[in-house]
């Protein structure tokens, strides 16, 4: 499916980690701005975001790392590759990745949105697959959300994501379970009728993403799981030459 068959669509991008560990082992650029196969990760997305019809690209950043305020006010100014780039902007810390989404949930609730940490990365070819699933499930209301899954285990703590036999999620685990076959890739498309479990999962004090995950599981979104290939996140510095290596297609 090519990207032009696809619906508009709204993105996020959660862009407000500290990169402790990167900057531990001796990466000086903020992550947003690490440099994968020549690519600034957060640019990375920005592009694939617009190539699959982004009616509006939302990101939030660390008000600690200006560099990256920066480079994204640039591209709203001068815009991406010589486009203009839909980009909202919001500079400001917080303690998870969970609050950085619910930050950004004002500008979400309007319609369907696709939701990714800034290090997430995935082919290209298997994004513009799941974007069209995506819009088919928002066109038909046929459930609450679109999961991004992995078989590919390279975490440290990875969140492991049951299903039933047809793909609809049925938990979200700390540990694997008989039904667990995946785990999460990073990758939400939601509903804008999940931002209220978001917002009642900040009243309660949850702290974490997968919290925020199990809350809509338990309040009866009905959520499917998409299977990616291998999904990287970038935690370590090694990680920068593993993701190039994939994807040119040598590991």
């Amino acid at each position: 499916m090519s990207p032009a068959d696809h619906s508009e669509m709204r993105y996020a991008i959660i862009a407000a980690g500290e990169g402790a560990r990167l900057a531990q082992e001796g990466v000086t650029e903020p992550k947003p701005l690490v440099r994968v196969a020549g690519e600034p990760l957060i640019d990375r997305l920005i592009r694939i975001f617009m190539a699959h019809q982004a009616t509006e690209i939302c990101v939030i950043c660390r008000s600690q790392m200006p560099s990256v305020a920066h480079h994204l006010q640039q591209i709203q100014r001068d815009g991406l590759y010589g486009q203009t780039v839909p980009l909202r902007v919001l500079v400001k810390s917080t303690p998870s990745s969970m609050h950085s989404l619910y930050e950004l949930s004002p500008w979400l609730a309007q319609g369907w949105f696709c939701a990714t940490t800034v290090d997430t990365l995935f082919r290209e070819e298997e994004f513009s697959d799941y974007i069209g699933a995506l819009s088919t499930m928002a066109r038909l209301s046929d459930g609450d959300g679109l999961m991004g899954v992995t078989g590919y285990i390279d975490d440290e703590r990875p969140l492991y994501v049951g299903t039933d036999t047809t793909g609809a999620v049925t938990g979200f685990h700390d540990d694997r379970q008989p039904d667990s076959r995946w785990i999460s890739a990073g990758i939400y498309g939601l509903s804008p009728r999940v931002i209220g479990t978001l917002c009642d999962c900040v009243k309660r004090g949850e702290e974490r993403m997968r919290s925020f995950q199990r809350a809509m599981v338990a309040d009866g979104m009905r959520l499917r799981a998409f299977p990616f290939g291998r999904v990287f996140d970038i935690d370590h510095a090694a990680d920068i030459d593993k993701a190039e290596r994939w994807l040119s297609g040598q590991l």
